[in-house]
């Protein structure tokens, strides 16, 4: 799977852009606030429904203007079929091969996509919800069932809340714990199932990348020594008093440790970026291993933070990917480069796209 074409329209400080894209690599350079962040920001967009750089979608549209539209062809094998995307402060819509996607959980099977931007040390050294994303949207593409039951273990989990919230009887409260623990049971064996899996990926990217042992392992969101049911009877004191639910999958975070001690406190910010990219890269290979299809891998300014040589590993491991590469670059020529397949490439000056191969 991969983007034929990518068309970008009021997005950020890119006017207007219509690109015919390599099936294997597109190299995109540019100086520093040039829109070469931007054009990868854009194609994340189009498959996630978000951007990887904030969370307030308004501002992804260009000053002056009232909404973005991105569009693109999506090839798979011989069949290519249209995507479209579309955003306004009214919200977003979505279509493919000239119907209404369904959702932002369609819409990441269409085009899957994942980025390993400047920021993606956040994910060693940021807070539990940026490791839970990363977990589950790895269980969302080999699970097909996945994202119906943590819909139904967030929709209980609103509920109880709300009901916690304002002062309701215990019995309105606790209405809600049977569908909760169902749920959330059912949450958490699919990532445990998923985590088995993706383990010995990250062992050996990790060995290759930082040269010693990365071990992840799962904090499911309550005490080990109890089912969900018994935590969440047991934390029910405490729910009463605080107005929200302690205990459950949607408290999970997953461990990352280096050489015995936690990522975040052994190892230099350098070192951290590198543990997010095995951890990231490992993930892509396990859901190919899988069977999920991968479609593009965006690599924003590799070399930042990064000397010669541990950008030279990265982007051995990138390369190694079966996946449509998308890579930004201050200096083309940069010798780590080098070794990148034959593609495309772009240059990216003041918002404006040239194709220069």
């Amino acid at each position: 799977m991969s983007l034929d074409s990518l068309g970008i329209e009021d997005f950020r400080c890119i006017e207007r852009a219509e690109l015919a894209l390599h099936g294997r690599c597109n190299l995109v350079s540019g100086e520093n606030a040039s829109g070469k962040t931007s054009l990868l920001e854009a194609i994340f967009v189009l498959g996630r429904g978000r951007s990887f750089r904030t969370a307030r979608a308004e501002t992804l549209i260009r000053n002056g203007t009232a909404a973005f539209q991105l569009t693109a062809r999506v090839r798979n094998e011989a069949t290519v079929r249209p995507l479209g995307l579309r955003f306004s402060r009214d919200g977003i819509e979505a279509r493919f091969s000239g119907r209404p996607v369904g959702g932002l959980a369609e819409l990441a099977t269409i085009l899957p996509t994942q980025a390993i931007d400047p920021e993606v040390h956040r994910l060693i050294e940021g807070g539990p919800q940026e490791r839970r994303r990363f977990l589950d949207w790895g269980v969302f593409h080999v699970e097909p069932t996945f994202v119906e039951h943590w819909r139904r273990y967030q929709r209980a989990l609103k509920q109880r809340n709300a009901a916690l919230r304002s002062g309701a009887a215990p019995a309105v409260v606790r209405a809600w714990d049977p569908e909760l623990v169902e749920a959330g049971n059912v949450v958490a064996e699919f990532r445990d199932r998923y985590l088995a899996s993706l383990v010995p990926h990250v062992e050996k990217t990790a060995e290759r990348l930082l040269g010693g042992p990365l071990e992840i392992g799962l904090l499911q969101g309550w005490s080990a020594e109890r089912t969900l049911e018994e935590a969440v009877a047991g934390s029910w004191e405490r729910d009463r008093e605080r107005g929200l639910t302690h205990a459950g999958p949607h408290r999970a975070d997953l461990s990352v440790r280096f050489a015995g001690a936690p990522a975040r406190d052994r190892i230099s910010r350098g070192q951290q970026k590198l543990a997010a990219s095995a951890l990231l890269l490992a993930q892509l290979r396990c859901d190919a291993e899988l069977g999920s299809r991968v479609a593009a891998l965006l690599v924003d300014d590799p070399a930042a933070e990064l000397d010669s040589g541990n950008l030279e590993r990265l982007l051995a491991e990138v390369i190694d990917l079966p996946a449509q590469l998308f890579v930004t670059a201050l200096d083309p020529d940069n010798a780590a480069l080098a070794g990148l397949p034959n593609g495309h490439r772009f240059h990216v000056e003041h918002g404006v796209v040239t194709r220069l191969i």
